[in-house]
C-alpha cells in the first residue's frame, strides 16, 4: 500500500511539473503574441503619423477601411506615400545601411536601374534591387503572364494570367516600398529607339531572351557607356554550383553565351560587360515539341537561342532563372554601393589550364598528323566541355582519378577529331596511347589497349555529346 502511494505521489508531482512549464510555456507565447501585435499596431500608428502632414495638405482624407492591410491603404492613397517618413525608411532597409553603411545606402538609393526582360530573371532581379533600397526602376517587356510563367516569375499568380508582366511586377514593387518609382513599359526594346527607353539609367539589366535583342542591347549600352548586366541561359539548367558571374570574355562553357560572346566581338565588343551563366551542359531533358503551326510561319529555330521571341519550347526549372536575377541584383549592389565584387571566381582561373590542354593537343596532333597545324577543329570552349562536363576532371582510365598531368588525345586514330573523339588522360596514360595507338606500326585499336570498360565510357560521353549538339543546333 506505501509502495503504490509513493508511486500515485511521484505521479502527481511529474503532472503537476509537466502543467506548470505547459502553464509556463504558454504565458510566454502569449506574451510574445501580444508583444509582436503592440509592435506592430505602434509601426501603422507611427506610419500613418508620417504622412498625415501631406494629408493635411492634399485636404484627402486618409481613413483605413475595415481589416484593409496597410499596404493596401498606401496603394489607394499613393500621391500620401511620397510624405513617407525616412526613419521608416531607414527601418525597412536597416539590414542594408548595415552591411552598405550610410553613404553606400545613399548611393543605392540615389541609383536608376533598367530591366529590359521582366520574366524568371529579370522579375527576381527587378524585387530584390527594390528590397534593397533602389528608389527609381524602369520594366520593360512586351510579353504577358500565362500559366506556364508561374513556375519562375517573382510575382505573378493566377489572377494574372493574360496580363501584362511589368504590371504585375509593379504593383508587388509598389507593396514592397512605399517610395519606389516604378515606370513600366509594354515594349520590345529595339535599337533605332534604345536611348528612349535607357534615358538616366544608371544600371542596365539585360534578361532579354532574344539572341539578335541582346547582341544589339549590349553594343548600344557598350558603345553608349551605359552600365549593363547581362543574363545568359538559364533553361534547362539544374545544377546551382555551375552558376557563375564573369566577364562575357571569360565565360566557359554556356552556348548562349558563346553566340553572343562572338557576335559581339565582330561588331567591336571583346570584354566590359558583366555576365551571369551556367557551366552545365544540359543533360536528359529535351527539347519540347514545337507545334506544326509555327513551322508554318516561317523559318524556325528549335534551339536554345532564337531569332524571334514568338516560340516557347524551352523547360525550365523555376529555381535557376531566379538565382540568375539574384546573382544580378547582389552584383549591381555592391558596385553601386561602392563595394564591388572585384573578383568574381572561379572560371576565369581555368582558362590557363584550358588554353593549356589545347596548346597541348595542337602540338600532339601536328605529330599525328606529319605537319605544322595552325588550328584545331575544337578550341577553349569545346576544351572546358571535355574536360569538365563529360570528363568530370578525371582520366578515362580507371580508377578515374584527378589528373595531376591532364592530357587531351584523340582516341580513334581512324577517326578525326572531335568532341565525340577526343579524351582525358593523365601524362603517363598518354604517352602509352601515343605509343600503342597513335605512333605505332601496326597500330592498336583503343579498344585493345584499354579494355572495353574504357570503351563503354567513350561511347557514353559520345551520347553526351549527341544531346549537346541537338540543344546547340551544331
Amino acid at each position: 500500500m506505501n509502495v503504490f502511494s509513493a508511486q500515485s505521489h511521484r505521479t502527481q508531482l511529474i503532472l503537476a511539473a509537466v502543467s506548470a512549464s505547459l502553464l509556463t510555456s504558454g504565458l510566454f507565447t502569449a506574451y510574445n503574441v501580444y508583444s509582436r501585435r503592440k509592435r506592430r499596431r505602434n509601426l501603422d500608428r507611427d506610419i500613418l503619423k508620417s504622412i498625415a502632414s501631406q494629408d493635411e495638405a492634399s485636404k484627402q482624407p486618409l481613413r483605413q477601411k475595415d481589416d484593409e492591410p496597410l499596404e493596401e491603404l498606401f496603394l489607394r492613397f499613393g500621391a500620401n506615400v511620397n510624405g513617407y517618413d525616412e526613419h521608416l525608411i531607414r527601418e525597412q532597409l536597416a539590414r542594408c545601411y548595415a552591411f552598405f553603411g550610410d553613404e553606400g545606402m545613399a548611393r543605392v538609393r540615389g541609383k536608376s536601374v533598367v530591366v529590359i526582360g521582366c520574366g524568371g530573371v529579370g522579375s527576381w532581379a527587378a524585387v530584390m534591387l527594390v528590397r534593397s533600397g533602389v528608389s527609381k526602376i524602369r520594366l520593360v517587356d512586351f510579353d504577358y503572364v500565362t500559366l506556364s510563367s508561374l513556375n519562375r516569375h517573382a510575382t505573378a499568380v493566377r489572377s494574372d494570367v493574360g496580363t501584362p508582366k511589368v504590371g504585375c511586377i509593379e504593383r508587388t514593387l509598389k507593396q514592397i516600398s512605399a517610395w519606389v518609382e516604378v515606370d513600366s513599359r509594354i515594349e520590345i526594346w529595339r535599337k533605332e529607339d534604345g536611348g528612349r527607353l535607357l534615358e538616366g539609367a544608371d544600371w542596365v539589366v539585360d534578361a532579354i531572351d532574344n539572341i539578335t535583342t541582346k547582341v544589339d542591347l549590349l553594343k548600344y549600352c557598350h558603345e553608349h557607356n551605359i552600365k549593363v548586366f547581362s543574363s545568359m541561359g538559364a533553361s534547362a539548367k539544374a545544377d546551382p554550383t555551375r552558376i557563375q558571374i564573369s566577364d562575357i570574355s571569360y565565360t566557359m562553357y554556356d552556348p548562349l553565351a558563346r553566340s553572343v560572346r562572338r557576335r559581339l566581338r565582330l561588331q567591336g565588343v571583346s570584354s566590359g560587360i558583366p555576365v551571369v551563366y551556367s557551366t552545365e551542359v544540359p543533360g536528359d531533358v529535351k527539347l519540347l515539341p514545337l507545334p506544326e503551326e509555327e513551322f508554318q510561319k516561317g523559318d524556325v529555330k528549335e534551339l536554345g537561342v532564337f531569332d524571334d521571341f514568338r516560340v516557347r519550347i524551352l523547360p525550365v526549372l523555376g529555381p535557376l532563372p531566379s538565382l540568375f536575377g539574384l546573382h544580378i541584383a547582389i552584383y549591381i549592389l555592391c558596385e553601386m554601393a561602392g563595394k564591388p565584387i572585384l573578383n568574381p571566381l572561379p572560371i576565369k582561373n581555368r582558362k590557363k589550364l584550358y588554353e593549356r590542354l589545347l596548346r597541348d593537343l595542337l602540338h600532339r596532333e601536328s605529330k599525328f598528323v606529319g605537319e605544322q597545324i595552325n588550328k584545331l577543329p575544337i578550341d577553349e570552349d569545346d576544351v572546358a566541355l571535355i574536360f569538365e562536363d563529360l570528363h568530370l576532371g578525371r582520366s578515362v582510365v580507371p580508377p578515374h582519378v584527378v589528373p595531376a598531368r591532364p592530357t587531351l588525345l584523340r582516341w580513334d586514330p581512324a577517326k578525326p577529331l572531335t568532341l565525340e573523339n577526343c579524351v582525358v588522360f593523365e601524362f603517363a596514360e598518354a604517352e602509352k596511347h601515343v605509343r600503342d595507338c597513335l605512333a605505332s606500326h601496326p597500330r592498336k585499336t583503343p579498344k585493345e589497349v584499354w579494355g572495353n570498360e574504357v570503351q563503354a565510357v567513350v561511347e557514353r560521353h559520345a551520347a553526351e555529346v549527341a544531346k549537346y549538339r541537338e540543344w546547340v543546333g551544331l
